[in-house]
C-alpha cells in the first residue's frame, strides 16, 4: 500500500510543473494543514492535490482568460480547461464531503487537463512565427488555387459545361479552410490540424472533379490549346538548342539534355502535323497522352533559367535586377505598341506580369536570406520574360 501511495505521489509530481507549484504561493488560499497525527494517508495526499491544484488553476486561468474570447467555442484549448474546472470544482466538492480518495483521482484528472491547455499554449507561443509564414505562404497559394477554380467555372459555364458538383465542392473547400484560417488567427494549433485534414479531403474531391470538367473544356476549345501548344513548345525548343550549345563550349556533358529535347521534338512533330489536318481533338490527346514527357521538358527548361539567373547574381545581383527591371520596361512599351496595332496581346501580357511578380518574390527572399528559393523564382521569371519576347520578335 505504501508503495501506491508513493507511486501516486511521483506521478502528480510529474504532472504539475514545479515552477507553477512555487509560482503565485503568496496569493494562494491554502487549506489548513490538518494533523498528520490525526490525518489518513488519503487526506494528507488529497489536501496536497488539492493545494497544488488551486495553484494550477489560477496559474492557467490567467494565461487563459485574456484570450478567451478570441477562441472559437470549439476549441481544443477550452474543451480542455472546461473539463480541468469541471473536475476541479468536483475534487474540491468531494474534499470537503471526506471522500479523498474519489478526490484525489478527479483532482489527477483536472491537472491532466490543465497540462494538455498549458502544452497548447506553449506550443501555439513557440510555433507563431513559423505559423505566419506557413499563413502567408499557404493563404497566397489558395487564393491562386481558388482564382483558377473560379476562372474554370465560368469558362466551362460560357461552354455550356455542367459545373453544378464543381460549385458546390468549390464552396465547401473554401468554407473549410476558412474554418483552419480561423483557427490559426485564433492560435488554436490542435484544431486548425484537424480541420486542416477535413479541408484538404475536400480539396481533394474538389481536385477529381476539377480536372474531369477541365478535361472536358479542353476538348471544347482543343484547337486553340494545340496552337497554344505549338506555339510555346517551338520556343522553347529553340531556347533548348541555344543552351545545349551554350552548354557544350562550356564543356558541359548535354546528352540527357539532347535526349529529352529529341523526345519533345517527336512530340511536337506529331502534334504540328495532326494540326495541320485540323485533327484537334486527336492532336490535344497526344498532348495530353504525353504530359509526363512534356512537362518533364520545360522543367529542365527552368533549371536551365535558374543556372543562368544563379550565374548572374553571383557575378553581380545589382546588375542582374536592374537588367531585368529594365526588360520588363522594355517589353511593356513593345507589347503596347503591338496592341495599338491590332495583335492580340493577352497572353503575353499576362506572362509579363507574372514574370514581374516572380521577380519581387524572388528579390524578397534575397533579402531573406534564401537564395535557393529566390533562384527558383527568378528562373520562372527569365523563361516568362524569355517568352514575351520571343512573342514580340514573332509580331515586329
Amino acid at each position: 500500500m505504501r508503495i501506491a501511495w508513493a507511486l501516486m505521489v511521483l506521478l502528480l509530481g510529474s504532472l504539475v510543473p514545479l515552477s507553477v507549484a512555487q509560482e503565485e504561493a503568496s496569493n494562494t488560499t491554502e487549506i489548513q494543514q490538518l494533523s498528520l497525527d490525526n490525518a489518513t494517508r488519503e487526506q494528507i495526499i488529497a489536501e496536497q492535490l488539492i493545494n497544488q491544484l488551486m495553484r494550477l488553476d489560477k496559474f492557467t486561468e490567467k494565461r487563459i482568460e485574456p484570450i478567451r474570447d478570441k477562441l472559437p467555442e470549439n476549441s481544443t484549448i477550452l474543451i480542455h480547461y472546461e473539463k480541468a474546472k469541471e473536475y476541479k470544482e468536483k475534487a474540491l466538492e468531494e474534499f470537503n464531503n471526506g471522500s479523498y480518495y474519489n478526490s484525489i483521482l478527479d483532482a489527477l484528472t483536472a491537472m491532466h487537463h490543465y497540462k494538455i491547455v498549458l502544452r497548447e499554449l506553449k506550443e501555439g507561443k513557440e510555433k507563431v512565427e513559423d505559423a505566419r509564414e506557413w499563413i502567408r505562404a499557404e493563404i497566397e497559394r489558395t487564393i491562386r488555387y481558388f482564382k483558377f477554380v473560379e476562372k474554370t467555372i465560368r469558362m466551362a459555364e460560357k461552354e455550356g459545361i455542367d459545373v453544378s458538383n464543381l460549385t458546390v465542392l468549390y464552396n465547401e473547400t473554401k468554407q473549410a479552410y476558412k474554418v483552419v484560417l480561423e483557427d490559426i488567427k485564433a492560435k488554436d494549433f490542435g484544431k486548425a490540424r484537424e480541420d486542416l485534414q477535413v479541408a484538404k479531403e475536400k480539396k481533394m474531391q474538389l481536385d477529381k472533379e476539377l480536372r474531369r470538367v477541365r478535361k472536358e473544356l479542353a476538348y471544347a476549345n482543343a484547337d486553340r490549346i494545340v496552337k497554344g501548344f505549338l506555339t510555346r513548345t517551338s520556343r522553347g525548343i529553340a531556347f533548348a538548342e541555344r543552351a545545349i550549345q551554350e552548354a557544350k563550349i562550356r564543356g558541359i556533358d548535354t546528352a540527357e539534355a539532347e535526349d529529352k529535347l529529341e523526345e519533345i521534338k517527336a512530340i511536337y512533330d506529331e502534334v504540328k502535323s495532326l494540326a495541320e489536318q485540323e485533327k484537334w481533338e486527336d492532336a490535344l490527346t497526344v498532348i495530353i497522352n504525353n504530359k509526363a514527357e512534356i512537362d518533364a521538358f520545360f522543367r529542365s527548361l527552368n533549371r536551365i533559367h535558374e543556372k543562368f539567373a544563379e550565374e548572374k547574381i553571383k557575378r553581380d545581383a545589382g546588375a542582374f535586377l536592374r537588367e531585368m527591371q529594365d526588360r520588363i520596361r522594355k517589353d511593356t512599351r513593345a507589347l503596347q505598341e503591338l496592341k495599338r496595332r491590332g495583335v492580340d496581346t493577352r497572353r503575353a501580357e499576362i506572362e509579363l506580369r507574372t514574370a514581374a511578380q516572380e521577380l519581387q518574390i524572388g528579390l524578397r527572399l534575397l533579402k531573406e536570406r534564401k537564395p535557393a528559393l529566390a533562384r527558383e523564382h527568378f528562373g520562372i521569371a527569365l523563361r516568362l520574360l524569355y517568352s514575351v519576347e520571343q512573342f514580340i520578335l514573332s509580331h515586329s
